[in-house]
């Protein structure tokens, strides 16, 4: 056996995700845990699989099926429990093991769950990867050979004494402030771990939805309209800062000091602001992170340059350019110095650090930030390829700078526009930003125009 039935599911490069008891049934997560099993033990790595989960009402069914799984191909698992993410890519460098399984569908609703894959180097699994465990056989062990299972229940520890430990992180300055955060972590797996870490940053904190059982209380996205409540908390309780995390604890999304939402990319901005401050090198992000990245940037003499969409793909662009920090314009922040994945505790850290070093409030060091609107659009797929579309845009921009890394980006000092297929729907995705939401609507119409 080598491909497995994939009917329903929605397969990236890294992972596959469905529907509870539809697409995605404890038969199916299991036979691609054994798959992925079977292609790590196969390549001659260590034993063990590191395991961990969120809180979604079917990951502990799920988690079962996983272990059971892997045991049943003679792997070792290393059970790490409700975790973030990021917890887990890092419980896989610090046991050295053969990979990672975290059994989460992130920001998806909550009848969704899903299955990603980890490498060895704690980074998803490249698109050489991918394919490689995809084509592998699975091979079942008789009984004496099946693998044991250990529990590890310092991983979230670990996670956060490396985060305090990070060289430019005063952590006394931030003490010192005594700031009150609000903080939403939408019943998901951020409960593990942001009280922790803000306790330890000296913060006076007030959270809703602290509980860790899956019932998401609104859309588990942290998008700026999804975060009514939050704003309304920073509001009423008078906080300095909201934090708001997806239910795997790898995106952030911020709400300023006077109860407004600024929008994910921000965080990612305000991050790089920070560590170009006190570290100076390189910076990656995807082609449709907004421009206040590198706006941020320049402001330290950094340059910005650009992958494709997918954390993997910022993850491998980075460690090409030795980059200090990257990460996507969905809130996710990726600082090396830590792990090579996105990390929403990090990014708090971050923006916690920048503001006690600065002495500003959040709305402050955004209204240092040029503002920019993104327009986003989906369009059906035409058949074939896209290579006459991506041709006319050519044609009717011949004045725009040019990626063809993931579709094509045409891109002007000011304001750009990206149409790239779907890798997981048979769509396109067209989004455009620019100093106002009227040009980025002129820029989407263009592109859309390129389809007829």
């Amino acid at each position: 056996m080598t491909e497995l039935d994939t009917t329903g599911l929605m397969v990236g490069v890294s992972g596959v995700r469905g529907q509870v008891g539809t697409t995605l049934t404890p038969e199916r997560i299991g036979a691609f845990a054994a798959q992925f099993g079977s292609w790590a033990l196969a390549a001659g790595r260590s034993r063990s699989i590191v395991v961990g989960r969120d809180s979604r009402v079917s990951g502990p069914m799920f988690h079962r099926a996983v272990i059971a799984a892997l045991q049943s191909v003679g792997c070792d698992v290393i059970d790490i429990g409700l975790v973030p993410t990021p917890t887990v890519q890092l419980a896989v460098e610090h046991h050295h093991s053969a990979g990672g399984l975290a059994i989460t569908a992130s920001h998806n609703p909550i009848e969704w769950n899903a299955l990603k894959f980890i490498a060895p180097s704690g980074l998803f699994l490249s698109n050489d990867e991918g394919a490689a465990m995809r084509a592998t056989e699975i091979r079942r062990v008789p009984w004496d050979r099946l693998g044991q299972v250990c529990t590890d229940d310092q991983a979230v520890h670990r996670h956060l004494e490396r985060i305090l430990a990070l060289p430019y992180l005063d952590v006394a300055a931030i003490r010192a402030r005594h700031f009150h955060v609000a903080l939403d972590c939408v019943r998901g797996a951020g409960a593990t771990i942001m009280p922790a870490l803000l306790d330890r940053l000296g913060c006076r904190v007030t959270a809703i939805n602290l509980e860790t059982d899956g019932r998401f209380p609104r859309p588990p996205e942290p998008i700026a309209e999804n975060l009514g409540a939050l704003e309304s908390l920073v509001r009423e309780t008078r906080a300095e800062i909201g934090l708001a995390v997806d239910p795997d604890v790898d995106r952030l999304a911020l709400v300023d000091d006077t109860g407004h939402a600024i929008g994910e990319d921000y965080t990612l901005a305000l991050a790089v602001a920070f560590v170009l401050g006190h570290q100076r090198g390189a910076v990656v992000t995807n082609l449709s992170t907004s421009r206040v990245v590198d706006d941020a940037a320049a402001r330290s003499g950094g340059i910005v340059t650009r992958s494709p969409v997918g954390e993997v793909n910022v993850a491998i662009a980075m460690r090409a350019a030795g980059a200090v920090i990257g990460g996507e314009g969905n809130g996710g922040v990726i600082l090396p110095a830590l792990h090579l994945g996105r990390d929403a505790p990090a990014g708090a850290a971050l923006v916690l650090g920048l503001m006690a070093e600065s002495g500003l409030s959040l709305a402050a060091l955004v209204d240092r930030q040029p503002r920019y609107s993104i327009v986003k659009e989906k369009l059906d797929r035409p058949p074939g390829a896209l290579t006459a579309v991506y041709a006319a845009l050519r044609q009717g921009f011949p004045d725009a700078t040019v990626d063809t890394q993931d579709g094509i980006r045409l891109a002007w000092p000011d304001r750009w526009v990206h149409v790239r297929p779907s890798g997981t729907e048979p769509i396109v995705r067209v989004i455009a930003e620019a100093p106002t939401a009227a040009e980025a609507r002129s820029l989407i119409a263009q592109a859309r125009a390129s389809f007829s």
